[in-house]
């Protein structure tokens, strides 16, 4: 079977670091679902207004194995450390036989473009901006929330940290865009295995290299650099 993108998503995340580790972590982190031209059609989305959470099915395009190697049955995952194996098919791992990534988002609204036609508005998506996007299907609380489910070793929820950003830094963003940068930071980006209170660490957002520090449970933004206009 080969499949193709019907969409794909449009957000601030450009690069792969920072991206939230799991969907949902960062609500204040909005995006849009733009399809491709044969998928533009208003038909297709009917009654989708409805549902408050949408799943998305989509490609770990940035993970894609070059020289078409071997998957690897079992992965490190970060959440561990990097120090402990487990099955790739135990783990969210992007590295898997078939690069396919499931995420639960807030559907926030459709919206009328003038190039793109309608697009969906989302919020706490864990994806980059790119990211090619191959099915949407509507969030069903009762046969898809299931509280007495058990978690595994990703069973308890990550404690935020505090940001720490100075004002005339944090205005170099256009408001709309804020929230969502400091709760990208809240969630810690950094490898789990790095702990280093000196090293500045650097991420893409909003047309901006954001520059940090994390020292204990505080991340500190340095400084905000490049596009303004974006």
């Amino acid at each position: 079977m080969e499949i193709e993108p019907i969409a794909r998503l449009r957000c601030d995340l450009t690069g792969k670091f920072g991206i939230p580790r799991q969907s949902g972590l960062v609500d204040s982190l909005t995006g849009e679902i733009v399809f491709v031209p044969q998928y533009r059609s208003r038909e297709a989305l009917r009654g989708i207004e409805g549902f408050s959470h949408l799943w998305l099915i989509w490609e770990f395009s940035a993970n894609r194995r070059e020289g078409g190697r071997d998957w690897s049955p079992t992965v490190r995952p970060p959440r561990l450390g990097g120090n402990v194996r487990l099955g790739v098919f135990a783990t969210r791992s992007p590295f898997r036989p078939n690069a396919l990534g499931l995420s639960c988002v807030r559907l926030l609204g459709l919206r009328e473009d003038r190039e793109a036609g309608i697009v969906l508005r989302i919020a706490g998506a864990d994806l980059m901006d790119g990211t090619p996007i191959y099915d949407i299907k509507p969030y069903v609380p009762y046969a898809d929330c299931h509280p007495e489910a058990s978690g595994g070793f990703a069973a308890d929820t990550p404690e935020p940290l505090r940001v720490v950003c100075a004002p005339e830094t944090l205005d170099l963003l256009p408001p709309e865009k804020r929230a969502g940068l400091l709760g990208v930071l809240a969630q810690d980006p950094r490898p789990r295995y790095q702990h280093d209170p000196q090293r500045v660490y650097g991420l893409e957002y909003g047309g901006f290299n954001v520059r940090f520090r994390v020292d204990g449970e505080a991340v500190t933004v340095v400084s905000l650099e490049g596009n303004t206009d974006r």
